[in-house]
């Protein structure tokens, strides 16, 4: 006995000895969770240094190689289009696989690859196709990257905003840095640069946390296709749609109409800068935001709304340059307040499927509103921005609606993913 005693005192002993101290438990998750959120940080960055070099120039490269107005305004119109055609399926199917990691891996590698081959295409039709398949798997990468996101914020415990803000601030260095290679390479080379920062992409993939498999949870929203029947998430995607939509004439005509008014191209740059700048304060500053998320997607919405009727009266350029400010709430905040929605109320196991969504209907409701948009500005001009107002109104209306339904928070996010 005295034998089986020691034995056990022993084996106690180095099973106590094997175990990590108090202390040491926190260092490790604190050591993950910042290894987690540095090398999102850095994705988000390369991701939107592509966004940063391709939106501006990416229609000027396509000009420098012969292609006529028709045919620009056709490729232009690719990226809207796979949003509410190919994405919901590309991140449905990296949930059914559980592997956000392993999508963002391969989505990054064919974004650079692609823009990589579209450079050695000069002919409209092959120009087109090729652009068309590589926008497939380029779209999907941001709602892929905001689902991983949100797992990792399930999972740490992180902020969303933190994370984000690298993204804005990598478009307003993409920008601004392929702006200066305008005047220093020749336009039909601007393609290379937009390859480049893809293949930052494709390497800051690899470095991606891998998260575990996540749990399913019991909860109203059992698998993905409910979500399409459950009102609160509707309201969700609907509301951030028509606000994000509303940003269409703006991101259309607002370069074009301050040309007309004799703003240099310095001067216009600055102003997107203004907005982006103020975008990233809003990141920055979203831990300490304690209003409910429905309430800060209402605020977003109702900013948008004082945004776009003042835009629409052609103020100064003083005035301009503090209504620009404004896009840190008509969009930043609205972009914080949608995300903290989806974590409490889409269960992880769905996340995917349910950025999915929200980009699928966000596509929809920037196309329609850019056509629509263009017609009215042909027409009427800046009064354009009164109907952008009255989409942001029902985005704002909807969500107040909507918030008690909310509130209730029918999902609370399991860890992994």
């Amino acid at each position: 006995m005295a034998r089986y005693a020691n034995e056990q005192h022993e084996i106690v002993r180095i099973a106590i000895e094997l175990m990590p101290s108090e202390s040491q438990i926190p260092s490790a998750a604190q050591d993950a969770s910042k290894r987690f959120a540095t090398r999102l940080a850095l994705f988000y960055g390369a991701t939107f240094g592509v966004m940063g070099t391709h939106l501006p120039f990416f229609t000027v490269w396509l000009k420098a190689v012969g292609l006529d107005a028709s045919w620009i305004g056709i490729i232009s119109a690719v990226p809207s289009l796979t949003r509410f055609t190919v994405l919901p399926f590309v991140t449905s199917a990296a949930e059914r696989r559980y592997s956000l990691r392993g999508a963002l891996i391969v989505t990054a590698c064919a974004t650079a690859l692609g823009f990589a081959v579209i450079g050695t295409q000069h002919l409209p039709l092959t120009v087109l196709l090729v652009y068309a398949a590589t926008c497939s798997l380029w779209t999907p990468t941001l709602p892929l990257t905001d689902a991983y996101a949100l797992r990792g914020v399930a999972r740490f415990g992180l902020n969303y905003g933190p994370m984000r803000l690298w993204g804005s601030a990598a478009f307003v260095v993409g920008a601004l840095i392929c702006g200066l290679l305008v005047d220093i390479v020749a336009a039909a080379q601007l393609i290379w640069v937009i390859a480049s920062v893809a293949a930052l992409g494709a390497i800051a993939s690899m470095g991606l946390q891998p998260l575990d498999r996540p749990k399913a949870v019991t909860t109203a929203v059992h698998n993905g296709s409910s979500l399409l029947r459950d009102p609160g998430f509707l309201a969700i995607i609907i509301a951030s749609a028509l606000t994000q939509g509303s940003h269409a004439a703006y991101y259309a005509f607002a370069s074009i109409t301050w040309q007309g008014l004799g703003l240099g191209g310095l001067t216009i740059a600055g102003l997107w800068v203004l907005g982006v700048l103020a975008e990233i304060v809003v990141f920055a500053l979203s831990p300490r935001f304690t209003l409910a998320p429905a309430l800060l997607v209402v605020i977003g919405a109702l900013s948008a709304v004082v945004r776009w009727v003042v835009t629409a009266s052609e103020p100064s350029l003083a005035v301009l340059s503090v209504v620009q400010l404004a896009h840190g709430l008509s969009f930043g905040i609205t972009q914080v307040g949608t995300m903290g929605l989806l974590v409490r109320h889409v269960p992880v196991h769905v996340m995917a499927r349910g950025q999915g969504y929200l980009a699928a209907c966000g596509g929809i409701v920037t196309t329609a509103a850019s056509i629509l948009s263009g017609l009215v500005y042909a027409g009427y001009g800046q009064r354009v921005y009164y109907m952008m107002a009255a989409m942001a109104l029902v985005a704002a209306i909807i969500m107040w609606l909507a918030r008690h339904r909310l509130a209730h928070q029918p999902h609370k996010a399991a860890s992994g993913g």
